[in-house]
């Protein structure tokens, strides 16, 4: 949630930020109902008075024993007042929360202007992509054809956008969950903490969502478990940031840096005709995801560590990828600042996002109440929150099919993967095996 203070102050500057996201705010109208809030706030503050005057007043004309019927008949009236405006203050408020829960962040000063994906600089890009003697195959072909990746079975039993990994392909991704997992637990070489690895709840509370911003704004994106009124998480950003949320914690502590593996969960319910076959865009997908909880004036040098700390797994995984950044029209709706990652795909010819690291600076701690003593002088403040995927689980693999195929239909295993794949090198489509196993027919 924005600072009101903030936006109240200079609104022509906030419409401008609204504008830059090829958002059209009616300031006015919003001014207008937090005017009309204050006021029905200060009328029901003014006949609580008015009432506990009166009631002063009947107390002391019966220490006199002068009559009180008059006084006593006009608190009456004044309750009655009192609950009708109780109950406007009540509805104003909750159609002032709810405009301000739909206000998107504004942007960061350093975000470049742009009205789309189209205007996103790159930033940054490392590792060349692989030179092909054949035509290289999508990821989906070369799990078929490896007899890990199954597509048909896993639409029979929950329906499009799923998918069934086996055998080597299961193994592949349990070793991708743990080298992510340990990578980013590992004490550093250059000193700074590791990140310490959390186990959380894949259900949440609609308050969970609130904090990090997908409610009330990407409702119809969640699955919805109405008879508990709770939500699967669309990522482990939810849980791990809530983790802090109504805390308070000593700046001494800053930087807090968390990592979780979960799946997560999401309609998809804008993507329809998008990415309709493969990895890319799935109903339930797993995660590795960065957390961190930084102090105001560093949270800025922090997101450049975090997304290189997500962009090192790519490297060690020797996949080609590039870094850009998100122009004001395509940030994220609590977004201050974002660095998306992407990843070569060679059956597309093109850069894929696999990671998005975000500055979300006091946005969704403010909507948390999660803050921070200073150390200097003991006040409480807001921290900022950041996080990114560190990595997609299925984007990688697919990623890693399609790089590291070979004209004979195989793939590669990386070295670095090599240890957590039990010695295994090489994914051999001769070796493919159907899941009900080898035919026991005898020619």
């Amino acid at each position: 949630m924005l600072d009101r203070n903030r936006i109240l102050k200079d609104p022509e500057a906030a419409l401008r930020a609204f504008l830059s996201r090829g958002l059209s705010v009616d300031m006015r109208a919003l001014l207008d109902l937090d005017a009309e809030w204050f006021g029905a706030v200060r009328e029901w503050e003014a006949l609580r008075e008015k009432r506990n005057t009166l009631s002063a007043e009947i107390g002391q004309r019966k220490r006199r024993k002068e009559p009180t019927e008059e006084i006593e008949a006009l608190v009456r009236s004044v309750n009655g007042a009192i609950e009708a405006a109780e109950e406007r203050k009540r509805t104003l408020e909750a159609r002032r929360e709810e405009q301000w829960l739909a206000l998107p962040n504004l942007p960061h000063e350093s975000v470049p202007p742009g009205k789309d994906e189209n205007d996103n600089p790159e930033v940054r890009r490392k590792g060349d992509p692989p030179a092909f003697g054949f035509l290289p195959k999508p990821h989906w072909e070369i799990g078929a054809a490896l007899g890990v990746l199954d597509f048909d079975r896993a639409a029979r039993m929950s329906g499009a956008r799923f998918s069934l990994l086996s055998g080597a392909g299961a193994r592949l991704e349990r070793a991708l969950v743990s080298f992510m997992l340990d990578c980013h637990t590992a004490r550093r070489p250059d000193g700074q903490a590791p990140y310490r690895e959390l186990s959380v709840p894949y259900l949440v509370l609609p308050e969970s969502l609130r904090t990090t911003g997908q409610l009330p704004k990407f409702r119809e994106e969640l699955f919805h478990v109405a008879s508990d009124d709770l939500y699967l998480i669309p990522t482990a950003e939810v849980p791990v940031t809530n983790t802090l949320r109504g805390e308070i914690v000593e700046e001494s502590a800053l930087p807090l840096k968390f990592c979780a593996y979960t799946a997560c969960f999401r309609r998809e319910a804008g993507a329809a005709g998008k990415d309709t076959r493969g990895l890319i865009r799935q109903h339930q997908f797993d995660k590795v995801e960065l957390v961190w909880f930084s102090a105001p004036e560093r949270s800025f040098s922090d997101l450049e560590i975090l997304t290189e700390d997500a962009a090192q797994i790519l490297s060690r995984l020797g996949l080609p990828y590039r870094v850009i950044a998100l122009c004001t029209g395509d940030l994220g709706f609590s977004s201050a600042k974002t660095y998306d990652i992407e990843v070569w795909f060679p059956s597309q010819g093109r850069y894929r996002e696999i990671s998005s690291c975000s500055n979300f600076m006091d946005f969704q701690a403010r909507r948390g109440q999660i803050r921070y003593r200073r150390s200097e002088d003991r006040k409480v403040q807001l921290l900022h929150t950041l996080n990114g995927s560190g990595l997609a689980i299925g984007r990688t693999l697919a990623a890693l099919f399609e790089n590291y195929q070979t004209e004979e239909g195989g793939v590669r295993i990386p070295e670095a993967l090599i240890p957590y794949m039990g010695g295994v090198t090489y994914l051999d489509p001769r070796d493919s095996v159907p899941l009900t196993g080898p035919s026991r027919e005898k020619g």
